[in-house]
């Protein structure tokens, strides 16, 4: 076991460095050096510029696309664990691939797990990340996961917000656990449940709402949100069912394409989103909240060997 007294060395992938720096910045240190150099073909050679033999190195980088980013991320652990780091724990607050975490059809990759895989292959002795998308992608690896809850920063915002005859809905049965949390912790808060039918991926052919909405003021939640699609039809039908106002939570913003645009179009009061994924661009329907100091109460617990359970919002 590697002693608490180790030095702390924090660094960061080149994509997310914003959020690096408000983790390092909450925990009094900052970023350690890497010096990134691309070939005029596109391949790119990362340095770790200072020594980090002994020391326990916490590297921060989301994987969302472009794949550099993962890539990126495996080549530090590599140079780290080559230039003898005493223990490496890559911090992924957006864990991608994740949506890939079962063969749900003939000849597809289980691409979490080979993520794990590789992870584990390139040296990582432990992996921080923040509401995968499915919990079992923890067993996929074969070393220690702490997966943080985004509930520590989204209960507390709902809380202020003060809203009456409150509900919670999820936008397809997949996620009802998730919403069922939030429901249980705010007192007499109801569940309705949007029942989704897909024909492809990022497009949904038919959606039920099972539940009553009359009069309530209602709050999605969702782990991702990609086209948004999904959530905007949810906030339609929860609507059209009587709600007095519609909202959603969701932790990682992917916004592809013109994403945002629907958000700004839909029936949506707000969308409240952590920095888990740098936002594309503002807009005044979404909120977005930061994980940073939650992130950088995990990685001084996780060096001090201390739990890191006793931080969320049961």
């Amino acid at each position: 076991m590697l002693s608490t007294f180790n030095e702390v060395k924090i660094f960061s992938g080149q994509k997310s460095q914003y959020l690096a720096e408000q983790i390092a910045e909450f925990y009094g240190q900052p970023l350690g050096e890497i010096i990134v150099q691309r070939f005029k073909d596109g391949e790119f050679q990362l340095v770790i510029n200072e020594s980090v033999r002994g020391s326990y190195v916490f590297y921060i980088q989301s994987t969302f696309p472009p794949t550099d980013n993962l890539m990126e991320l495996l080549m530090f652990v590599d140079a780290a664990k080559r230039a003898s780091a005493g223990y490496i724990c890559v911090v992924i607050p957006y864990f991608g691939f994740a949506r890939q975490d079962r063969k749900d059809r003939p000849r597809v990759s289980i691409t979490s797990k080979l993520v794990a895989n590789l992870l584990t292959a390139a040296g990582a002795d432990r992996v921080m990340t923040m509401d995968l998308h499915a919990d079992q992608i923890q067993g996929f690896f074969d070393i220690p996961v702490d997966h943080l809850s985004s509930t520590a920063i989204f209960k507390p915002y709902i809380q202020k917000l003060e809203l009456d005859n409150l509900t919670f809905a999820t936008p397809d049965v997949g996620g009802t656990k998730r919403a069922r949390s939030y429901s249980q912790y705010f007192e007499n808060c109801g569940l309705v449940i949007c029942d989704k039918f897909r024909k492809k991926a990022n497009e949904v052919a038919e959606m039920t709402l099972i539940g009553n909405v009359e009069g309530k003021n209602v709050i999605l939640v969702d782990d991702i949100i990609d086209t948004g699609n999904t959530l905007c039809k949810a906030a339609k039908i929860i609507m059209d069912g009587g709600a007095k106002s519609v909202r959603a939570i969701c932790t990682h913003a992917v916004l592809s394409g013109d994403a945002i645009e629907g958000i700004e179009k839909s029936v949506l009061t707000e969308l409240i989103v952590s920095n888990t994924i740098p936002l594309k661009r503002e807009s005044d329907k979404i909120k977005v909240l930061s994980v940073a100091q939650l992130f950088s109460k995990s990685i001084r617990h996780a060096h001090e060997n201390k739990s890191i359970n006793s931080l969320f919002i049961k």
